[in-house]
């Protein structure tokens, strides 16, 4: 007879996990830990800032910059975008059509400079709920690093899962 509570015991811990979570073998590299999470978008990105409180610094734990860009034209002859919404699953390794990073990691501890991570080998993220500015916005992600570039995380892996009342407006200012 085989015994479910293992399985009753996995289901609960991946449900009580917190909206706003990382984790990853890049904790080997520097803490995961966090206090707090910003979402902010435009048209043409998404960044999700991880926050942790340490009294006089405000570190960067880790920030997630997205490119929205998508291929072709947009119908107003511009550079067409992406459009979030809840089950929209982007892949984050490669380049955007205009040729920049899908997506860009850094961590930037307070009093110290910015690193980069290396390029995505391979990831996503997922939007779970939410998707417009000044919406709640829920989802999750997950990446493998590149073995070379960047300042730290060789190889490493991240995964977390965010979660704010509002998605702030990046936009551009008023023309």
């Amino acid at each position: 007879m085989k015994s479910w509570w293992p399985l009753a015991f996995g289901v609960c811990l991946s449900s009580c996990l917190l909206d706003n979570s990382l984790g990853g073998s890049l904790s080997e590299v520097f803490p995961l830990d966090l206090s707090t999470v910003e979402v902010a978008q435009n048209p043409e990105a998404l960044q999700i800032t991880y926050f942790r409180n340490r009294g006089v610094f405000l570190d960067v734990v880790v920030r997630v910059s997205v490119s929205l860009q998508d291929e072709g034209v947009a119908p107003d002859g511009g550079v067409p975008t992406l459009v979030l919404a809840p089950g929209k699953r982007l892949e984050l390794q490669g380049e955007s059509p205009a040729g920049q990073l899908r997506c860009a990691v850094s961590h930037a501890p307070g009093g110290e400079p910015v690193r980069s991570l290396p390029r995505i080998k391979n990831g996503d993220i997922v939007i779970t709920e939410g998707g417009n500015i000044g919406e709640p916005i829920k989802g999750n992600f997950s990446m493998l690093f590149e073995q070379e570039g960047g300042d730290v995380g060789f190889g490493r892996t991240l995964f977390g899962r965010f979660s704010s009342k509002e998605s702030l407006d990046a936009g551009f200012g008023d023309p």
